[in-house]
Parts: C-alpha cells; structure tokens; sequence
C-alpha cells in the first residue's frame, strides 16, 4: 500500500468512527497486538475501534475496496492467538469492545439480544435482573465478551446441562466481508428455512465475518443449588461417579470438574488462603453442581440418594457437600485457580482436547505413561469439564528442571499428546479454538475431504481471504 492510499485509507476510517477511533501511534496500538499469553505480538495499520454495527460495515466495506486485511478482536482474552494479527503490518484490528449494548431483553420468550462487545459478565447480570440464568460461565468471565466466546465457541464449566455457546445462540447479526450486514436476529427455536448460517460463524474465529450481536438463550434461575467437591482413586472412578449421578440427578447436573491431585496441590500452594476441605491428599478430585427448579430439600434428597449410591460401589473415598453459597464459591475458586497457579508455578505446555466421556480414563492412562517413558518425571496438571469429555491435559516440567530447557520439548510432547487424542477419536481442540497456534497442527488430523469443505466455504463467503488471515484454516 502507497503512502497516498494508506492516508486516504485512514481518513476513511476516521470519517467513518471519529478521529480518536482510529489509533495508529505505537503506545495506542500496542494492547491490542499481543495476545493474552503473551505468545503472539502482530502488526496492524490501525486498530479501529467502531462502536455501531454501521460503523463496523463501513470500515470493512473500507478494507475490502483496498484488500486490507481485517483482524476482529473482542475481550482479546483468547488463548490460542485467534484475535491477534501477524507479524506483517497490511492488516487493521477491529476492536468490538465499543459495540456494548443490551438491546432487548424478551423474559417470555427467555431471550436476550446483546451486541459482541457486551462482557460475559455483564450479561449475566442482566438476565438476574430480569429473573434469569444466563449459563455460560468461564474463567475469563470478567474481561472476555459474547462476540469472542461465539467465536471459538467457548465451553465453560456448564456445558453438560447447557451446552457450548453455540447451544445457547439462537440468532445472529454478521457483516460479511464485503462490508455488508446480515441480520439473522431472529428469537426463534424453530427456523427450517434453508442452510443454517448461524452455525457457519460460531466457531469461525471471525474468518468469515465479524458477529456484531447475538440472540441468546436465558433460562429460569434455579431454587436451589448443591456443590460437593468429592475425593477418589482415579479418573476411572470418577467416571463411575459421573453415571450415577446422571442415573439420579439426570438433568439436574450442571457441573462435573475433574481436578488431578497435582491441580489441587498447585492451588493450595500458591494461593494458600484457598481453604483446602480434606484433611489428607488424593489422587482425584471431582467438584460436582446440581441445580434444581424445586427446592432446597428436594435437590439434597436426590443428593444424598446419589452419595449413598456412590459410597456403597466404593466410588467416593470421601466428599464435602458446601453448607452456604460462599463454601460453594470456596470449592469453585479451588477449580478456577488451578490456571493461575499454574502461571505462578511456571510455564507448562497447555492442550485443550476432547474425547469421548467413555474414553476419557483410557486417554489419561495410556498418555500418562507414554509422557512418562519419553520425559520422565514430567508432571501432569489435568483438570477440566469431565461431563462433556473437555480436558485441560497440562504438562510442567519434572521437579527440578528448567522451565524454558523443558518448553524446548514442546513439539515432541503435542506429538505425543495429540496423536494419543486422535487415537481415542478426539480433538486437539475443545473450546479454546485453533488461532496461529493450533492451525497447522490441526492439518495433521482432519481429513482431506474435511479441509477441502472448510476450504470452500471460506473461498466463498471470503474470496479475498481478507478476514482474520492465518487462523483456523
């Protein structure tokens, strides 16, 4: 781009969203150019920040005109690089934090519609307001927006009542790559009118357009809700736990963590104000939600049946039911905390993989013992989302070992860890997306016919391969 059409370019943009939108000094750009890890550092022209769906088309009806570039970016909270751009500076970030607004919110029709910029956070407090339990809930809750979490379809640790982001949307509003806008808004839970395009976007990363609000499903607030954080042998056993629960909770069962004995020593150690329940270590931990629309005492009757069932297989070696909501938020901060312990005990090699539930203590068992024989001593921090098979498979270096010598293995270990998840029919990918990070590994395991499909669809809907290049596919 010549100095002349890069200047026009700009004064395009500041027309369209007002000068003190368009940020082109280096200290202005710098927050939105390394991602949260701190693993990626890009370049851009300009961070654009539009504050309007209008103003969102404009600019990349811009950026379309002069083949410029365009990487979406909402909470900037991602792990795998996804909103953050390439080292080559021929691109613009497009920041959706200015598009914050709740536009509706139908109790009846149990829906809100909020535009992308909106804090996860923020949405579930308006559905309280209003009576209703907004579901998805993640870590990164107070930063991260809904436009990122539709994104990469963000999980979360409500996924197995609830489902992924992608369950929880019912409609969405897109500007295409061309600049133009597509309104697919519709509070609808039946809509058998053609292609569901709505599914093409979630889970996209924004490399077929940038999702400017969304329709989203709200549910009644639960009466009640029961949290145990219960202690056993093995993933095997934890599996175990998990179908009796279902057998007795069913539906009720909102939430199903699994947390290695390593996770929870972290934790303790690190954040040692975090009261630890037990009174001896073991080997696994399970923190267990029933949610229940009944009440307090009905949601303990099943409870108790379902710990008694438990107790009497050999199952559970001990539990802690939380007597108040503030030890129940007690036994989330010990999950929750296991990725900052992590941060304070060193780096480690992450991997957000999925398998079948069925598979999950096979996985663990097998991988253990391959990580073992290739670097012995290696030490496994697996948590993560039991119920829908969703595993946080961390590996930190052996006690002793520098941390940065360790991280050098790091190609040698995802080899070992990702053709193990292909093996046992997973995905190197649950919710955390493929970004920079994971797209070249992801060749490796899909097949030809699968990236030929995923090829066109975005040689159609992105012939000028201009959103979000070098993510995903």
């Amino acid at each position: 781009m010549t100095a002349s059409t890069y200047d026009s370019f700009l004064d395009l943009c500041r027309a369209a969203l007002g000068p003190q939108h368009v940020l082109t000094a280096a200290d202005d750009k710098a927050p939105y150019l390394t991602d949260w890890r701190k693993r990626y550092t890009g370049d851009a022209l300009a961070v654009l920040r539009p504050g309007s769906t209008e103003e969102v088309a404009a600019v990349v009806h811009a950026c379309h005109a002069r083949k410029v570039a365009v990487v979406p970016q909402g909470g900037n909270t991602g792990l795998c690089g996804g909103a953050t751009p390439g080292a080559e500076a021929a691109s613009v970030v497009i920041s959706l934090q200015r598009l914050n607004r709740v536009r509706q919110v139908d109790p009846l029709n149990n829906t809100i519609t909020v535009e992308a910029g909106v804090i996860l956070q923020r949405l579930q407090e308006v559905a309280h307001e209003h009576g209703r339990l907004f579901p998805l809930s993640l870590a990164a809750e107070g930063s991260c927006t809904i436009g990122g979490n539709l994104s990469t379809n963000a999980g979360g640790t409500a996924v197995l009542r609830y489902g992924n982001t992608r369950e929880l949307c019912l409609g969405l509003e897109v500007v295409t790559p061309s600049g133009e806008v597509w309104n697919g808004l519709r509070g609808l839970r039946k809509d058998n009118t053609g292609y569901d395009l709505r599914d093409l976007f979630i889970g996209a990363e924004g490399t077929l357009g940038i999702i400017t609000a969304a329709v989203m499903k709200l549910y009644p607030v639960p009466r009640a809700r029961i949290t145990a954080l219960a202690a056993l042998q093995s993933p095997r056993a934890a599996l175990a736990l998990l179908a009796i629960a279902q057998s007795h909770a069913g539906a009720m069962l909102t939430g199903f963590e699994l947390m290695s004995a390593l996770s929870m020593t972290l934790v303790t150690t690190h954040y040692p104000q975090l009261r630890y329940p037990f009174t001896q270590t073991h080997p696994q931990f399970v923190l267990m939600e029933l949610s229940d629309s009944e009440s307090e005492d009905h949601a303990r009757a099943i409870f108790e049946k379902l710990m008694e069932s438990a107790f009497d297989a050999g199952v559970v070696t001990d539990a802690v039911v939380a007597e108040s909501g503030q030890q129940s938020q007690d036994f989330w901060n010990l999950r929750e905390h296991i990725p900052l312990a992590q941060v304070e005990d060193g780096k480690n090699i992450k991997h957000d993989i999925a398998v079948p539930i069925s598979r999950v203590a096979d996985f663990i068992e097998t991988t253990d013992a391959l990580l073992q024989d290739a670097f012995p001593g290696a030490r496994m921090v697996t948590f993560g989302h039991l119920g829908d098979g969703n595993l946080h498979y961390n590996v930190s270096p052996p006690a002793g070992v520098d941390h940065d010598d360790f991280m050098r293995n790091q190609d040698a270990v995802n080899r070992i860890v990702h053709d193990s998840v292909h093996a046992h029919g997973g995905s190197i990918s649950a919710e955390h997306g493929l970004g920079q990070l994971k797209r070249e590994e992801n060749r490796l395991y899909k097949s030809e016919v699968e990236l030929t499909m995923m090829r066109a669809i975005k040689q159609a809907l992105d012939p000028l391969g201009l959103m979000n290049p070098g993510k995903v596919v």
